[in-house]
């Protein structure tokens, strides 16, 4: 999943001294350095990355997982790895532009982080249209039975007496940004007892007590691309007013970089243009919930692209 990003690490990074003419010169006969996040999501678009070049004869250095955003980001910038998967989203705390609504669209956030990125030499692909963001997850027998793939939909189902019960962190419950900012758009409100509030901020907490029905929970807070959800029977509900940030996955890389090997831009844009919201769940249930490595996922679904 995405990494957390705060702004005291936004801070972190603006100390990094950047500068073009800094970094390495690349050429053809060098290896790109890949590098991930910590993360199971992380693991999964970098060995997507990986296998995708060395497949189309780019050699490439395996740097996977190397820490938070913070590491990787300047790690980056100062021209240590060559390519990694960032979010759209995050550019809201690399600009200190947390305040901006351009965030809130896939479009608007892609355009304003990858213009901004350029002026530092650092160039976005194509996002896959997968969005990891917060989310309000409903169990699926609910959501099949009730007609219910919007948060529109939770919003005349909850008006009409529908049976919700909520399982969410102190944070969700609480943030303005959270809960308070779906409620206020689509104009429900949950009580009390609608809520079950679990401590920590863990997706598989509030997920498996969606899956459990613990204490009657049917809906949980999860991130968009969970790789739980689908193994637990949960789907994720539509937030069609574009309440939260947009975080598209998206390959980052240096441009002196991809000068030395142009191609990789269309062959890293075809397979990001796969990798839908189901898509992403799927690859990270079967690493995060049936066990299986990273590079054999990544493997067995390039291998079905070429089906």
């Amino acid at each position: 999943m995405r990494s957390l990003f705060t702004p005291a690490m936004a801070a972190c990074l603006s100390t990094v001294a950047f500068s073009v003419a800094t970094l390495s010169t690349a050429n053809a006969n060098d290896p790109v350095v890949v590098s991930s996040k910590i993360d199971t999501e992380g693991s999964v678009l970098g060995e997507l990355i990986i296998q995708t070049l060395e497949r189309n004869g780019i050699p490439t250095e395996d740097r996977l997982q190397l820490g938070g955003t913070s590491v990787v980001r300047s790690a980056l910038q100062a021209g240590e790895v060559d390519l990694y998967p960032e979010y759209t989203g995050n550019g809201a705390f690399f600009f200190d532009m947390t305040d901006s609504p351009v965030w809130n669209s896939a479009e608007d956030a892609y355009q304003t982080v990858r213009e901004r990125d350029a002026e530092q030499g650092l160039i976005w692909l194509q996002p896959a249209s997968a969005n990891n963001t917060w989310a309000m997850s409903i169990r699926q027998d609910v959501a099949e039975s009730n007609s219910l793939t919007t948060l529109d939909d939770l919003a005349a189902y909850l008006a009409d007496g529908g049976e919700f019960k909520f399982a969410a962190s102190a944070e969700f419950v609480e943030s303005a940004q959270a809960l308070p900012a779906f409620q206020e758009a689509y104009g429900f409100e949950l009580s009390d007892d609608q809520l079950l509030v679990l401590s920590g901020g863990n997706t598989a907490a509030t997920m498996r007590a969606a899956a459990q029905q613990t204490s009657g929970v049917n809906g949980a807070m999860t991130y968009g691309t969970d790789g739980g959800l689908s193994a637990l029977g949960l789907v994720v509900l539509e937030d069609s007013k574009g309440v939260q940030p947009v975080y598209q996955p998206a390959p980052v890389v240096r441009e002196e970089v991809l000068n030395a090997y142009p191609e990789m831009e269309a062959l890293l844009n075809e397979v990001f243009a796969t990798l839908d919201l189901v898509t992403l769940q799927e690859l990270n249930a079967d690493v995060a919930v049936n066990g299986f490595s990273p590079d054999q996922v990544a493997s067995d679904y390039l291998d079905g692209l070429d089906d």
